[in-house]
């Protein structure tokens, strides 16, 4: 009897069975998401898939002029590298800056758009603004700014802070209401105001958070800033393009080997400021 009790009692409990009708809400969730992929798939051309390997000719072509540099040695060293990693650095202090100038913008409409902090109807607008500066593309932000101040690094510059802006307040907002109440209600036990609550309760909390989250955009914005190149915005972007425009897939190939070390070596120093700050 003691061993027949001791076995029951070490047996494993069943799985946990779900409601018919959490059942029948995520078989109505994924069952429309499959929907939908059916509807979209001629739209979306997705029934060209064949063709990447059918007609490789020109594919081929573009290959072998965009690898050359990396076997012709004396192709690789007639590169105009100077200038290739000079627009690349002014591409990263583009997004250091649209970065910082982000931060300063996302901390208080951070806090504003948090319901936890903010009164509902400071909050809800603040929300409300931010889905819309995220909704805007980066290139007609860009664009916005070049006709105001004309071609360079600082209408990429604005263009960044917008958007990224728009990211880190939500990101931020999200991270403040997520927080411990205890911290915050001890601050309040003293006496303290509203502000120092925030100052003491909240941003010990959240300021860990809203490291990973400025470094990650600022990687994100090293990406971006690249893009926004193409339209004037300076970086190295405009040569990127200017070179697929004349068919110089050689030089194109140099171009994004730059980005993709300058990226790396950005990535690769984001996760060493992460390990000493975090």
């Amino acid at each position: 009897m003691m061993s027949q009790a001791a076995k029951i009692e070490g047996a494993i409990p069943p799985p946990p069975k779900r409601s018919t009708s959490a059942l029948a809400f995520d078989t109505l969730l994924w069952g429309g998401v499959i929907l939908l992929l059916i509807i979209s798939f001629k739209p979306a051309e997705i029934d060209k898939f064949p063709q990447l390997f059918t007609d490789t000719e020109k594919t081929q072509g573009f290959a072998q002029l965009f690898f050359k540099p990396f076997t012709d040695a004396q192709l690789f060293m007639s590169m105009d590298w100077s200038l290739f990693i000079g627009k690349m650095w002014q591409t990263i202090q583009m997004a250091m800056w649209g970065t910082a100038l982000a931060i300063i913008v996302a901390i208080p409409l951070g806090l504003l758009g948090a319901r936890n902090i903010a009164p509902v109807w400071v909050q809800q607008p603040v929300r409300r603004v931010l889905d819309l500066i995220r909704s805007i593309p980066d290139l007609v932000v860009a664009l916005i700014f070049i006709t105001a101040v004309g071609l360079g690094p600082f209408a990429g510059v604005m263009s960044i802070m917008f958007n990224t802006g728009g990211v880190l307040a939500k990101l931020f907002a999200e991270a403040v209401e997520s927080i411990d109440k205890g911290p915050v209600e001890g601050v309040r036990a003293t006496g303290a105001v509203k502000l120092q609550e925030i100052v003491w309760g909240v941003i010990p909390q959240v300021a860990p958070l809203w490291t990973s989250y400025a470094l990650y955009r600022f990687e994100s914005s090293s990406r971006a800033a690249t893009v926004l190149g193409i339209i004037g915005a300076g970086g190295i972007g405009q040569i990127l393009y200017d070179s697929i425009n004349a068919f110089q897939f050689d030089q194109t190939g140099c171009i994004v080997l730059v980005i993709v070390v300058a990226v790396s070596m950005i990535d690769l120093l984001s996760q060493v400021i992460r390990t000493r700050l975090l």
